[in-house]
């Protein structure tokens, strides 16, 4: 962590937080004094180098506060007399966002386990058996010749068979397991146990009961999550709506690409947008969020990433106004 502090009229300080900073370089590219310079972004995220991804420069520094705006991932925290400028309306507010509609998720988590970030956590209960399926089951102890076919047979493990005395046994149901499969029943051989399924009458188009639903409560962790886009592409009941940081495209020079000798580009990556096809490596841009950290590390310099917009507003000031527009300006190669 690499901090800048200065007191005057009013104390300003700079802290940049590494566990959020991917390498993309925004900060660096934005920063109207070049106070902010990058360092071995890829050494450093194979875990070969422990340094921060970047050098702030506090000969430098204006203090300004102009890189902890464009930071779409808040990994440069600016403050004003203890105040985040993020929480000051004077200040620009970024329009990127996550979200999961609790009353649309069917709590599947299909979300926590696709999210990159591991920013999603799914909380959910089920309903009781008894809720799902119903019916009724007995045996006729007196035709049970203890062969255990029942007990060896029953998926659910719900039936023991137990000794009740030196010369007898006794067939014990557990209704809290039984799932009235029927198994037993039509697998003992002296038809000792009548079994009855209750759900199985139900119309298949009615089989769940309004009680009987899965719930539960989503919980989305914005300190952590990029805003990729993963999770809502793959819910399945568009549950999870996100707005990117960017607007714009990126595309690979597959001619230069070394794919799966290189790959430098999804060691980086953020998003896990980066695969590898046919040997080489290609950007979905449905979970690309335009940041540009493939486009500092690869070495053939194969990356064509355009910015068309940035989801920033109420950037008041014409200096700031001149200054992100770098962000936007043409197409940005990989160097």
């Amino acid at each position: 962590m690499i901090s800048i502090k200065r007191n005057g009229e009013e104390t300003r300080s700079l802290t940049h937080i590494n566990e959020k900073c991917v390498g993309c370089g925004i900060c660096k590219d934005i920063c109207p004094t070049e106070a902010i310079k990058t360092g071995p972004i890829l050494p450093i995220a194979r875990g070969l180098v422990k340094m921060d991804y970047i050098n702030l420069d506090g000969n430098k520094c204006a203090l300004c506060g102009l890189c902890a705006t464009a930071c779409p991932f808040d990994a440069l925290d600016f403050q004003i007399d203890g105040s985040n400028i993020k929480d000051m309306e004077e200040y620009p507010k970024w329009n990127h966002d996550a979200e999961i509609n609790d009353a649309e998720c069917i709590y599947c988590k299909a979300c926590e386990s696709s999210c990159p970030q591991d920013a999603i956590t799914i909380a959910r209960q089920f309903p009781t058996r008894s809720k799902l399926v119903t019916g009724e089951i007995s045996v006729n102890q007196e035709k049970c010749i203890n062969c255990k076919v029942c007990e060896e047979m029953c998926p659910a493990e719900a039936i023991k068979i137990e000794q009740a005395s030196p010369t007898s046994y006794e067939v014990k149901i557990d209704e809290e397991k039984c799932v009235y499969c029927l198994v037993c029943k039509r697998a003992c051989p002296t038809e000792a146990i009548k079994a009855v399924c209750a759900s199985c009458a139900y119309s298949e188009y009615n089989l769940k009961p309004e009680d009987a639903k899965i719930t539960g409560q989503s919980f989305l962790n914005k300190e952590n999550c990029v805003n990729c886009g993963w999770c809502q592409e793959i819910c399945p009941v568009d549950a999870a709506v996100i707005t990117k940081p960017f607007e714009g495209s990126i595309t690979t020079d597959r001619e230069v690409c070394k794919g799966e000798s290189c790959h430098a580009c999804m060691d980086v990556c953020p998003c896990n947008a980066v695969s590898l096809v046919d040997g080489k490596s290609q950007i979905d841009q449905k979970f690309c969020i335009l940041c540009g950290a493939c486009t500092q590390v690869c070495p053939q310099s194969g990356i064509d990433l355009k910015r068309e917009s940035v989801n920033l507003d109420n950037v008041r000031s014409k200096s700031w106004q001149k200054h992100m527009k770098k962000l936007v300006t043409g197409s940005t190669c990989s160097k």
